[in-house]
């Protein structure tokens, strides 16, 4: 039965049932395979459009800040960056900075020091003028907060930024949406670059602080509309990374950024101000002083929060909502949803993986390393263990990834390769001592690879089972063969990403020389050239390399869902789930509730 009639059918027969007692009634009802099915033009929902100039968008559980130092996901996020501009933005379909309030920006040779130039005539909501110095002002404020701002490494990136010591954690982001969803697999939100202490600072030239007289501080205001910033290291994707919130301007006193109250009388400089706030929404109304309002369509967005999917997907057939995010979705209702053309699917950026322990034999040859990497079937993982609530990880990163790799499963060459680094079906090579944390999810995945390796390799691992505390200091004392991992990724700056994930094994490709090495696993060059064990792990520069040392081995990645009316245009899903609202419009002529 096509879904447009299944809709007429059940639905209204299940209106006195709560959301998931429907979907499992449709299931029983319909079977798995009918859900599974649909056609090009059917949505779950076919209510009417709103006015032209309102969004109505569900983004998760109220929010608690509208700080962009200290919004640590969505929904937080989503509001900080409507309201904040900041220097670049992040293109939701391409990833790739673009101007926001720079108009335009150019690094030295190594970019190690980066300029950014403003825009003429920016403004607060106010009426203030927003300067080059607001910029270095907010960011010195967001190093400083106490408590440690969520994401301060970022920050640490800027010379003269003290580095945080020790492994802080996310405050918010394990209760809702693709977060919420990554705790219940227990990938822990971990911060990016938490791994960035480990690095040395240098810097190619003289500080463009210590030029222009600062004491210090990486960022510093050359005139009111000029910004010169200063790195540790080379940043090739520096605008990237300046996208985040973290690095977004705050009135000067802060005021209106409470970290546990919203208001609206916020001083902002995005295209959209605050205009009312209640526990069950936040509006938005277009900014009078924003750069580019005469750009902006939407006049109104409404932040409606919901405490669950079930209330959020009410709300959305009742035609309540427009948009979707930020939500978790268990299986028996993605299979209800999976059949219509408003559900949205895409890789969280997040990544699950193996870390190999080089220190130790036989872990440190990296015939090994690729022959554990390739004896593990990932589609078998994501379909069965992971109920097809993740996808297979055959690169580190679930986005703008062109690295070459050859990470499907392949027994015949994980046995050649095991066999040329001396242990011809697993003899006497040692058990694998496997350390996962306590949680179901990952004690499966652990015994279902361990499985692998004996049937593909004929190896033993011995699964040790630890609290998360305990994880990171069996990591640190070294104390493992292969430990799981799980990175939670802040930004589509793979320079930055690679150094969280590898700390100080990373050196940008600006500061080392080009390796002689291919970095493609499956080259013949590759297999024959290592005669004898590598003693530890090369330097990683690339993506590229990472996938030759596989020191890391990919696993798998969430996926995010949403869902977004087909009236709705410029919602973008992609991994990071950076949304421009400046961009979104609603189409109030779109035929959808009239078409069938």
């Amino acid at each position: 039965m096509p879904p447009e009639n299944r809709s007429k059918k059940f639905m209204p027969n299940l209106r006195g049932l709560s959301l998931l007692s429907a979907v499992c009634a449709l299931a029983l009802l319909a079977g798995c395979s009918e859900l599974g099915t649909g056609n090009a033009n059917s949505y779950f929902a076919d209510t009417p459009p709103p006015p032209a100039g309102h969004l109505r968008w569900s983004n998760g559980r109220s929010p608690k800040t509208i700080d962009p130092a200290r919004a640590a996901a969505a929904p937080e996020a989503d509001i900080a960056r409507a309201i904040f501009d900041g220097l670049t933005d992040i293109d939701p379909a391409t990833l790739e900075a673009i101007p926001a309030a720079a108009e335009s920006w150019e690094a030295n040779a190594d970019s190690t020091v980066w300029t950014f130039r403003l825009r003429e005539g920016l403004k607060w909501s106010n009426g203030a003028e927003v300067t080059a110095d607001d910029f270095v002002r907010s960011w010195k404020r967001a190093a400083d907060l106490v408590p440690r701002v969520p994401h301060r490494p970022l920050l640490e990136t800027i010379a003269g930024v003290e580095k945080t010591r020790g492994v802080a954690t996310v405050p918010s982001q394990s209760v809702n949406g693709p977060a919420r969803a990554l705790s219940s697999l227990s990938l822990r939100p971990r911060l990016a670059g938490t791994a960035l202490s480990q690095t040395p600072e240098t810097t190619a030239e003289p500080s463009a602080a210590d030029a222009n007289g600062a004491t210090g501080f990486g960022a510093v205001a050359g005139d009111s509309r000029t910004l010169v910033v200063t790195l540790n290291r080379p940043d090739p994707e520096f605008p990237k990374l300046v996208a985040h919130t973290i690095f977004r301007p705050v009135p000067s006193g802060g005021e209106g950024l409470a970290p546990d109250s919203i208001t609206a009388a916020t001083i902002t400089n995005g295209p959209f101000v605050i205009s009312e706030v209640s526990p069950a929404a936040v509006r938005l109304v277009r900014s009078e002083t924003y750069w580019q309002r005469e750009r902006v369509e939407l006049e109104r967005v409404d932040l409606i929060a919901a405490e669950s999917i079930e209330s959020a997907l009410d709300s959305y057939r009742a035609g309540r909502i427009d948009v979707i995010t930020n939500a978790e979705f268990p299986p028996v209702l993605l299979k209800l949803l999976i059949p219509y053309d408003d559900l949205r699917r895409t890789q969280f950026a997040a990544l699950n993986f193996y870390e190999a322990n080089t220190s130790r034999l036989p872990l440190n040859d990296r015939r090994v390393r690729e022959a554990l990497a390739i004896a593990i079937e990932r589609e078998r993982l994501a379909e069965g263990e992971l109920e097809g609530t993740t996808t297979p990880a055959f690169s580190l990163f679930p986005f703008g990834s062109s690295a070459a790799s050859n990470l499907l499963q392949d027994k015949t060459r994980a046995r050649e390769r095991l066999r040329d680094a001396g242990y011809e079906n697993g003899q006497g090579f040692p058990p694998v001592r496997l350390v996962v944390n306590r949680n179901d999810t990952q004690q499966r995945i652990a015994r279902s690879i361990a499985a692998m390796w004996k049937e593909n390799l004929n190896i033993e691992t011995e699964v040790v089972v630890m609290e998360a505390a305990e994880v990171e200091q069996a990591r640190a004392a070294g104390n493992f063969d292969v430990v799981r991992r799980g990175l939670v990724l802040q930004t589509p700056d793979t320079n930055y990403n690679l150094a969280a994930i590898f700390g100080s094994r990373f050196r940008s490709a600006l500061e080392v020389e080009p390796s002689p090495t291919p970095s493609n696993v499956n080259t013949a060059a590759n297999t024959n050239a290592q005669a004898t064990p590598t003693p530890s792990a090369a330097v990683i520069a690339t993506e590229e390399d990472a996938l030759y040392e596989l020191t890391a081995i990919p696993l798998y990645f969430p996926t995010s869902y949403s869902l977004v009316r087909p009236y709705v245009n410029g919602f973008v899903p992609n991994s990071f789930d950076i949304q421009l609202l400046q961009r979104v419009s609603i189409d109030a002529d779109h035929p959808v509730g009239r078409n069938r």
